[in-house]
């Protein structure tokens, strides 16, 4: 299978590129992304052959009816890595948490967030790729929180890889900011930057299309490739799990196979929807996508008015911080698919030169057909925090989100799947305020605080990172962020 441009092509790059080519250089022509230039159908068929299949088994046979480029002993080696989450023979378990509701746990990784499902397994694709084409790669980060420490955990040590991370200062929390400035691989480099995380993404995206950047590192022998869900290689990896989510319900026997479901899905940066939407359109029974959002409600505002605009927007602070964004990298994905190339280029170079755009009317009732949103503030999350908590399910802030999704947005009472993006450690001032009431402590005592009122254990790798050493102490603004990893390479 092969990979085209969501805005066109320019006449400079090549009309189709393989799946190993869009991953080591995520970025197309006019500013676009690659998206396949078809999906495969997988259909009730597949979807009953595998009623019984391993996470992993699910995964490969996913991957092949991609026909991807990459050997199949690469594929192996790379989904053999989910053997070290909690449970090597289902690394996103699903569990009910009402009668019609239920949580696929997608955190169960070394990072203790969803991003593991998808850079794990990417971390070691690449790098093969790279090893054997003799070539070396920087690999570009850019996290409002999780990103970061997948990114890093995937590549650290990796041979003919460095990776530099950039995460917006103050704009994480701290067991996200540790996992990061722990790291003391030598092939690994973090940054803060004094900003948001569009700033980050901008810069990264900036750095991506910059040929005098590129130039820079080809005198080095320095090919360049991103992590963040800009590259396609992140996609794949995340639409497995909302089939095997599906699989999961039917195995449960909460639904029948060929029954439909909602997928409810908190959304920053649009690649866990997204993933979700391909699953849809490969076959997966899917009633609607539900997305929601924080008080950065840009995504609320597109599904329900048609209407990007970030014209008089800043991103606002949350206690759901994955999600403090506002350009959505993979909504571009979307719109390639159902308004074509030609369109997708006007409405993104719109967005860029005027900070907007608006859909037409046809075009809406598109997006409407596939998607429904809604937004929740801090004190409903919480409020969500605290009432599921009772009933026995304890949750992070970004999963509390879609709690007011199921609630506002489901017309039909099917089952309905949320996706749960990180563990509860990640965020716990945030819980513990929750639970107790407990305002300003640090994650060390509300870590704490939580385990003894939810009589857990804070897993080992979480309480050793107030042990480490801070090893990345990088602060810069974003205008000096080239000269800084022109300086760590």
């Amino acid at each position: 299978m092969n990979f085209i441009e969501t805005r066109g092509n320019d006449g400079q790059l090549p009309l189709e590129v393989s799946f190993s080519e869009a991953i080591l250089s995520p970025m197309s022509s006019f500013g676009g992304i690659y998206v396949p230039s078809k999906l495969p159908q997988l259909g009730e068929f597949f979807l009953r052959e595998h009623l019984d299949s391993s996470y992993k088994v699910l995964a490969k046979d996913i991957l092949l009816a991609f026909e991807i480029d990459i050997a199949t002993n690469v594929i192996d080696e790379a989904l053999d890595l989910y053997d070290a989450f909690d449970d090597s023979t289902n690394p996103a378990p699903l569990v009910k948490v009402k009668d019609d509701l239920y949580v696929s746990e997608l955190y169960h990784g070394p990072t203790r967030a969803f991003k593991d499902m998808a850079l794990q397994p990417f971390g070691r694709v690449l790098s093969s790729i790279a090893q054997s084409r003799n070539k070396n790669y920087l690999i570009l980060a850019a996290t409002s929180g999780d990103t970061g420490p997948a990114a890093l955990e995937t590549f650290k040590n990796r041979a003919n890889v460095k990776v530099a991370c950039l995460y917006p200062d103050g704009g994480t929390s701290d067991v996200q900011r540790l996992q990061m400035v722990t790291e003391n691989a030598e092939n690994l480099k973090v940054i803060g930057v004094h900003g948001d995380f569009d700033d980050t993404q901008a810069a990264l995206k900036a750095l991506l299309g910059s040929e005098s950047f590129n130039v820079k590192l080809k005198q080095q022998n320095i090919q360049l490739s991103a992590a963040n869900s800009v590259n396609f290689g992140r996609i794949i990896f995340q639409l497995i799990y909302h089939i095997h989510s599906y699989l999961e319900l039917v195995r449960q026997e909460a639904i029948t196979l060929g029954d439909k479901v909602y997928l409810d899905i908190p959304s920053g940066n649009f690649g866990n929807a997204l993933g979700g939407y391909y699953a849809m359109k490969m076959g997966l029974p899917v009633e609607k996508i539900l997305i929601a959002s924080n008080n950065n409600n840009v995504l609320t505002h597109l599904i329900n008015k048609g209407l990007y605009d970030l014209r008089e927007s800043s991103v606002v602070a949350t206690t759901s911080p994955a999600m403090d964004i506002l350009k959505s990298s993979n909504i571009e994905r979307i719109l390639y698919d159902l308004y074509g190339a030609e369109r997708t280029k006007e409405l993104m170079l719109q967005l860029d030169n005027e900070k907007y755009y608006q859909l037409s009317t046809d075009e809406l009732k598109k997006l409407q057909h596939i998607f429904s949103a809604d937004f929740c503030n801090d004190e409903e999350g919480k409020q969500y925090i605290q009432t599921t908590f009772a009933t026995g399910y304890l949750m992070d802030p970004h999963t509390a989100t879609c709690f007011k999704t199921y609630e506002t947005c489901r017309e039909k009472r099917l089952k309905t799947i949320i996706y749960s993006t990180a563990e509860w450690t990640k965020f716990s001032p945030v819980i513990a305020n929750a639970l107790t009431g407990e305002e300003g402590a640090d994650d060390k005592e509300a870590l704490k605080s939580i385990a003894k009122a939810a009589k857990i254990e804070i897993p080992t790798e979480i309480n050793a990172l107030f042990n480490k050493e801070i090893t990345q102490k990088t602060i810069i603004d974003k205008a000096d962020i080239e000269k800084e990893i022109l300086a760590f390479l």
